[in-house]
């Protein structure tokens, strides 16, 4: 499978599990994009394996140790310092 990028991979599942949704299609075609999607839901498992593999790497300490903690959209910066008192 040619490269493909994670945001239209997912258009496709959705697209694929809508299809299969409705019913209508005859087993043949319902088993073929049944495999296209199996595929394709691997294949973004795999990128968002390796995007959290990138950003664990990114968040590593000096030690090489990993310091995760529960993203929050309001979240401080690295230092974190806070405008509040």
């Amino acid at each position: 499978m040619a490269a493909v990028k994670f945001e239209n991979a997912m258009a496709r599942l959705e697209t694929i599990v809508s299809e299969l949704e409705k019913g209508d299609l005859p087993l043949d075609e319902s088993l073929k994009i049944f495999e296209e999607g199996i595929r394709l839901s691997k294949t973004c498992l795999k990128m968002l394996d390796d995007a959290e593999r990138k950003v664990e790497i990114l968040i590593q300490d000096k030690e090489g140790k990993k310091r995760l903690r529960a993203y929050t959209p309001d979240a401080e910066d690295a230092n974190g310092s806070s405008s509040s008192g």
